[in-house]
């Protein structure tokens, strides 16, 4: 992987190429010590993978800085902070960002961040592979049965998918068959040659086609009830496995994963009794959890 660092704090800069080269994620291509000092030709130039920026700096600061950066600059975003403001962690969530780490630095949770930063850059190469591949297989006068290769996935993609909604305490919730009749959609909409994850309002509507033989908006709308409501299930679920130890494996796996990380320690102090409801509860990003639901059990279901 291919790092950039802006912060204003020279100190910081270098604890965070120590973690890095320590921890082998890869190699430093450039700091900056304010946001007013890179562009998005420069990070594409570099062909940076991940970008590690402050919050608060003198000239331009985080938040401003990422939106002189973004769509042409496609790289993962990892923020880092001394303020703890709702508000100001929600607008950078809301731009793009992956992660959200506050100072002073601890190299446990850099380190865990890094990891799950990682995994998902090559999961998605290794996706962006498969529907290459695919686009390349449609297009050559040699294919597999399309009936049969699509019987084959979804049932890889099944099996491997309850395994994992069982880990995120959904199993059993009315929302799990949405979501693998989602997987299933997006499973296919692949096999055709489609890239990426659809609208959600477009994928609850294929639930309900699926389901009923015609789209029907009170079906997709009730659709997606019951995956919001599996989700919020899915974050109490992994927030009370955090409460109870920190270092569960299940909670390291899936907590800074599937969800935004400030949202789960929300629901943590909610589930605590520290979190005052004037503050707001916590928030569900359900076409992140999709998306990354779909990246790891396709992955894992390939044979």
């Amino acid at each position: 992987m291919r790092f950039f660092l802006v912060d204003d704090d020279e100190s910081v800069r270098a604890m965070l190429a120590d973690i890095i080269e320590d921890g082998d994620f890869g190699s430093i291509e450039g700091e900056a010590s304010d946001g007013s000092e890179i562009t998005d030709s420069l990070l594409i130039a570099k062909n940076i993978d991940i970008l590690i920026i402050d919050l608060l700096m003198p000239k331009r600061d985080g938040i401003e800085t990422i939106r002189h950066i973004r769509p042409a600059y496609q790289g993962k975003i990892v923020m880092i902070s001394q303020v703890e403001i709702k508000e100001l962690i929600g607008e950078a969530f809301s731009l793009g960002i992956e992660y959200y780490i506050m100072k002073p630095i601890n190299r446990l949770e850099v380190v865990g961040v890094l990891t799950k930063v990682k995994e998902r850059i090559l999961l998605e190469k290794s996706i962006q592979n498969i529907q290459q591949s695919l686009y390349q297989l449609n297009n050559t006068s040699i294919q597999m049965p399309d009936s049969n290769l699509s019987i084959q996935s979804s049932s890889n993609i099944a099996a491997t998918a309850k395994y994992k909604l069982l880990d995120l305490g959904i199993l059993c919730e009315g929302g799990h068959k949405d979501l693998l009749d989602i997987l299933e959609i997006l499973k296919q909409q692949e096999l055709e040659g489609k890239i990426g994850i659809p609208p959600l309002k477009d994928l609850f509507e294929e639930v309900a086609l699926k389901r009923l033989g015609f789209k029907d908006q009170k079906e997709a709308k009730a659709s997606e009830q019951r995956v919001r409501r599996a989700l919020h299930q899915s974050l109490e679920h992994i927030a009370s496995l955090g409460i109870d130890d920190y270092s569960n494996p299940t909670f390291e796996q899936y907590a800074s994963t599937y969800f935004d990380f400030p949202q789960v320690r929300l629901k943590m102090l909610e589930l605590e009794g520290k979190q005052p409801e004037e503050n707001g509860h916590a928030r569900i990003n359900i076409k992140k959890f999709i998306q990354v639901l779909y990246m790891e059990v396709n992955q894992e279901s390939r044979p």
